[in-house]
């Protein structure tokens, strides 16, 4: 998983020689309180968390090309949000803030939902479809309870990537089936419980390639609303996330995949059209309509064969850095949302958890298990990364 690999380079001291000094926590002298209806990100940074930095910095060891080295130590000073995505890695969030400032924002994703990821095999999760018990007082109420407990330090939360837009269009799956009822209990009480003053939480919403299609706008927006009302409309929930993970190009036109056949019905041919239109049908719906974009590693496009091919993609680069500097109102902030080096799933067919997508042509290969690092592709993303570090 994720944080396996990570905490093992913790543990193994790979925090050692970091290319930017840390020092010890420096909470806010008083308690945090984040006003969701404006954007938090342009008074606090994306904080580099300790996990993904202890990844690159031993990254940094197995290099010899001295160039590409002084690129990699920078790597470990970027922003990214760190995934507690097992009962067992919310072990991490007592490190991720022992290094956190008051000017920093730590970002958590919140990924353990019964029967995770219906529609992928790569990062199934640890919880049946039926253990939505198990969710909320073994996942949810933990994390509560450490983020009410440090009332001095801000939080943005990324909630369950992939959950609610598989059930707009993948209900035809069994599986999908069999974890709606969980998926929608799960993310309601998600939100309600960390409804918390020093947290700002977005709603994954896939991407462009996924709930952009002109038939998916509509349904793709109720849906999310309909769960955020069914929590009770909790107001530190500040709109959504796209790309989490993700390759799109944020504002290329024409767009990556505009000349397919059938690109007439997706009107959202990058992010920022996504931002806008899919924002637009939120509103509509009576959902908060703001987003932050994933841009950790899209910086190059034309690479994959079909939109929906999401594992290891082979010859991408690092992307934009985390800013809020977007060009658009609803754009709250670029983020780094998925740790990149981290896999996406296993290129060997012989594994449980090997899903098709990780074994096409545009895949990456060899690939380990999502979560575990890949050296490689980590040299890759450094090598073409847009801007250059």
């Amino acid at each position: 998983m994720k944080a396996d690999i990570a905490t093992v380079l913790f543990a193994a001291g790979a925090l050692a020689a970091p290319s930017e000094t840390r020092g010890a926590a420096a909470p806010c002298t008083s308690a945090v309180k984040l006003d969701a209806a404006t954007n938090v990100w342009s008074k606090y940074k994306l904080h580099p968390n300790s996990f993904y930095r202890a990844e690159v910095n031993a990254a940094v060891e197995n290099l010899s090309d001295s160039s590409l080295k002084a690129k990699a130590q920078k790597v470990a000073d970027v922003g990214s949000f760190l995934w507690l995505d097992t009962i067992a890695n919310i072990a991490k969030f007592d490190e991720a803030i022992a290094d956190l400032t008051c000017s920093n924002i730590l970002g958590l994703v919140i990924y353990d939902l019964p029967g995770r990821d219906c529609a992928a095999k790569a990062s199934n999760g640890e919880l049946a479809y039926n253990e939505i018990s198990r969710y909320k007082t073994e996942y949810i109420d933990p994390i509560v309870k450490k983020i009410k407990a440090n009332p001095n330090f801000a939080f943005a939360l990324i909630i369950e990537p992939d959950s609610l837009p598989n059930l707009v269009t993948n209900a035809d799956l069994q599986t999908c089936q069999e974890s709606k009822s969980a998926y929608e209990e799960g993310v309601a009480y998600a939100l309600r419980s960390l409804n918390l003053p020093n947290v700002v939480m977005y709603v994954d919403a896939g991407h462009g390639g996924w709930l952009g299609w002109d038939a998916n706008l509509k349904p793709g927006a109720e849906e999310l609303a309909k769960v955020y009302k069914n929590a009770g409309s909790p107001k530190q929930v500040r709109g959504w996330a796209t790309n989490i993970a993700g390759w799109n190009a944020w504002d290329l036109s024409p767009g990556e995949f505009s000349k397919a056949s059938d690109a007439k019905y997706n009107s959202c041919q990058n992010e920022k059209l996504y931002v806008q239109k899919f924002g637009a049908a939120l509103k509509t719906a009576g959902f908060p309509n703001h987003a932050i974009v994933d841009t950790g590693r899209n910086a190059v496009t034309g690479l994959r064969e079909e939109w929906g091919n999401w594992c290891n993609v082979d010859g991408a680069g690092f992307g934009v850095r985390p800013t809020a500097s977007t060009g658009l109102e609803l754009a709250d902030a670029f983020v780094w949302g998925k740790p990149g080096g981290e896999s996406d799933g296993t290129s060997d067919t012989s594994a449980d958890r090997f899903d098709s997508f990780c074994g096409k042509p545009d895949a990456y290969q060899p690939a380990p298990e999502a979560g575990q690092w890949n050296q490689e592709y980590f040299e890759m993303l450094l090598r073409n990364a847009k801007p250059s570090f």
